[in-house]
């Protein structure tokens, strides 16, 4: 049995209306420390407005959300990125020019405030290259360090991404549908690099791909509606009736 102390992420009641739209309904959801988590759901399930909730580019209309067991719920996206919830992609942009090691260090800047310090001697930056070269091998980039990112494939550049992602330390990764507008080649490297990056972490993820989320993730979670619909293991989902009629029996229309 899970102890308390277990649950890294957690939403109480969490609900968000747009006028008279609900879009996230009474939610209650716990994302267990070490796991990878995936949000899933058909469209207008309210998927990615509980996942602006929990990254905090949406304030609630009502509920609480609890990060290691501190309430969050009015905290700022730069505040709990500091605490060690990260959305990746959020403060990760590739910078097309610079080279892909440029860009590691660029984020690696920031962990020493020196994010708006350009004017630094480039000896004093080379202390981050070694950094830079270690997240670079972490995602199977590091033959590319000198090329200039805007020259990388579409799946390579998510992979930089992941670099500066983790250049921030992230103790909960966060990732809003890591897969979209990938070919199959890019999505077998991308969902290899989650697994490689969640080893030691908790990642929680909006996917809409179910191959992947089957191959990825120790739990799921289902909405439909902005509410809960089911819960469990792949297994345990997909063989839910609920959940089959949900993605094969509805045109839901709305925030997704």
């Amino acid at each position: 049995m899970s102890q308390l102390n277990d649950v890294v992420i957690e939403t109480r009641g969490l609900t968000k209306s747009f006028g008279g739209f609900i879009a996230v309904h009474h939610l209650d959801l716990q994302v267990r420390r070490g796991t990878i988590h995936a949000l899933i759901g058909p469209n207008g399930a309210g998927k990615s407005t509980c996942f602006n909730l929990i990254t905090k580019f949406h304030q609630p209309t009502a509920g609480q959300i609890l990060y290691d067991g501190q309430d969050i719920t009015r905290l700022s996206p730069a505040r709990i990125a500091r605490m060690g919830m990260v959305r990746s992609f959020q403060i990760s942009a590739v910078f097309p020019h610079l080279s892909v090691l440029e860009n590691v260090r660029v984020a690696l800047q920031r962990t020493k405030g020196w994010s708006t310090q350009f004017w630094r001697h480039q000896s004093v930056l080379n202390v981050l290259n070694e950094r830079a070269l270690e997240l670079l091998e972490d995602v199977g980039l590091a033959e590319f360090a000198q090329e200039t990112a805007g020259s990388l494939s579409y799946g390579r550049k998510r992979a930089l991404e992941f670099a500066t992602t983790l250049a921030l330390d992230p103790k909960v990764l966060l990732l809003d549908e890591p897969m979209a507008g990938m070919g199959g080649e890019d999505i077998d490297r991308i969902a290899k690099l989650i697994r490689r990056v969640a080893d030691g972490r908790t990642v929680l993820m909006v996917e809409h791909n179910l191959n992947v989320v089957s191959e990825l993730s120790d739990h799921i979670t289902v909405l439909q509606h902005g509410a809960l619909l089911a819960e469990g293991s792949y297994q345990q989902v997909s063989s839910d009736q609920r959940v089959i009629e949900a993605y094969l029996g509805t045109g839901d229309q709305g925030t997704s």
